[in-house]
């Protein structure tokens, strides 16, 4: 996906803007806007945890909330397959219409389409995302300096062995759900509270371990992060460990990952665990300089090892 979007769409789409590479893009109009986009085409629909209609809606806000907008408009298209049971589109718009009201944000224009039967896996959804981008706040891996620290707000790894538990039928018995979430109402007042906020971004496809390899490479700094500070629930712990999975690697949809300087750090953590999205919230890491872009793990043996972007995906369709 990085090489494609590098290779491809950044030489053909050649604009300051997209060359951000940011969750939405920051529009100059008379104030400051975040417009952002994305498709879902989860296998299965419903997963524990959530389903397609309320990922579309927490991806789409999180995106514009990663940029400091406060997340206002979305836009709906549908492309149906032939032959979908009528309850089951009518169950995914409900759940579209439920999310949508939690995350006080507004469906203000879409479009549908049928394609006959084999042309699409029951339905996929698009939806595009318009905010207001918070004023005086502009959040870039360009702010990003030696001593800050990264933050996670919530426990990982858990949407991404929701959705491969379910899909792949596999009795785990460990009741693992998504953590699927809108997350503008845990960080548009952090962002509102403090000014040492410098960078948020979701960890969903490629988990932690590939947007700290993008922060570090995108700044040329290093992160240190410490393997017993990551929060993650002893279930998906079992779960990682019994399927031989990395729990870095691993989608997550209802976390941010954020980077602050040492005073804004704390000031986040003590707020964050006053929510209850992010009352797991914890500091991982710490960004480095002379590290040239690597991100390092200090494992509870007190050895290190470098985490590496993460080459494929191993749990393909998870949004």
């Amino acid at each position: 996906m990085r090489s494609l979007i590098n290779n491809l769409m950044l030489k053909e789409f050649r604009n300051p803007i997209l060359r951000e590479l940011s969750d939405s893009a920051r529009l100059n109009y008379k104030e400051q806007l975040a417009f952002t986009t994305d498709s879902f085409v989860v296998n299965p629909l419903w997963f524990p945890g959530g389903d397609i209609g309320k990922l579309a809606v927490c991806g789409t806000v999180n995106d514009l909330v990663m940029l400091g907008a406060v997340p206002e408009y979305l836009s709906l298209a549908l492309i149906i397959e032939e032959g979908l049971d009528y309850r089951v589109l009518k169950k995914i718009v409900a759940s579209i219409a439920r999310s949508a009201r939690q995350a006080e944000v507004k469906v203000v224009t879409g479009d549908t389409k049928v394609v006959e039967k084999g042309a699409a896996d029951k339905i996929f959804i698009n939806t595009s995302g318009l905010g207001r981008i918070l004023k005086n706040r502009r959040l870039s891996v360009k702010n990003i300096r030696p001593g800050d620290k990264i933050i996670v707000t919530g426990p990982l790894a858990q949407h991404g062995l929701a959705v491969l538990s379910r899909r792949k039928e596999l009795d785990l018995r460990l009741g693992i759900k998504s953590d699927c979430a809108s997350l503008n109402g845990l960080l548009i007042p952090l962002l509102r509270k403090t000014d040492g906020i410098k960078f948020m971004r979701d960890p969903t496809r490629g988990g932690v371990a590939a947007v700290l390899n993008e922060v570090a490479q995108a700044s040329g700094l290093g992160i240190i992060i410490e393997e017993g500070k990551i929060p993650l629930l002893a279930r998906a712990r079992s779960a990682c460990e019994l399927l031989g999975l990395d729990p870095l690697t691993i989608a997550n949809e209802g976390a941010a990952i954020i980077a602050a300087s040492p005073a804004g750090a704390s000031e986040a953590l003590n707020f964050l665990r006053r929510h209850p999205l992010g009352r797991r919230a914890q500091v991982i890491g710490t960004v480095a300089g002379g590290r040239n872009g690597r991100v390092v793990l200090e494992t509870r043996l007190g050895t290190q090892r470098l985490v590496e972007m993460p080459a494929g995906e191993a749990l393909p369709r998870i949004c």
